[in-house]
């Protein structure tokens, strides 16, 4: 997983959704859901996370505790819960970083899930223009 190029079907996937949004500008893209929790975008989404590193979230899990369990039987899960629409996002951890100038900057820290769902989300919708 150090390669952290877009696996061709995620890109093909993108090309195409880019593909229809260019060629009809108000085209409405109703189906998008189903892709984010598509095989290949969960593991590439996981990849983009894992890679990032990062602390755990409120629920202290590291991409170490995912692994030990086992990344694809933890992706096919998530994949499970997506899928049967029953997902809801963790709560946040807040932590406070301090500045140069002695104060502190507020941190959000989502959980591992978390994150790798709203990058599957990203790289389902990335490739969508906005509205104008």
């Amino acid at each position: 997983m150090d390669n952290l190029s877009t696996p061709i079907r995620v890109q093909k996937l993108q090309m195409a959704l880019h593909a229809k949004a260019k060629a009809e500008a108000g085209y409405r893209f109703y189906a998008l859901y189903d892709k984010i929790y598509c095989e290949d975008v969960l593991a590439h989404a996981y990849a983009q996370c894992r890679s990032n590193r990062g602390a755990p979230g409120v629920d202290r899990q590291d991409f170490a505790e995912v692994e030990a369990y086992g990344v694809q039987q933890w992706l096919g899960e998530l994949a499970l819960v997506l899928r049967q629409e029953t997902y809801r996002p963790d709560p946040i951890r807040r932590v406070f970083i301090p500045k140069a100038n002695g104060k502190l900057r507020p941190l959000g820290i989502s959980t591992v899930r978390d994150r790798v769902c709203m990058t599957a989300a990203m790289l389902v919708l990335e490739p969508t223009p906005p509205e104008r």
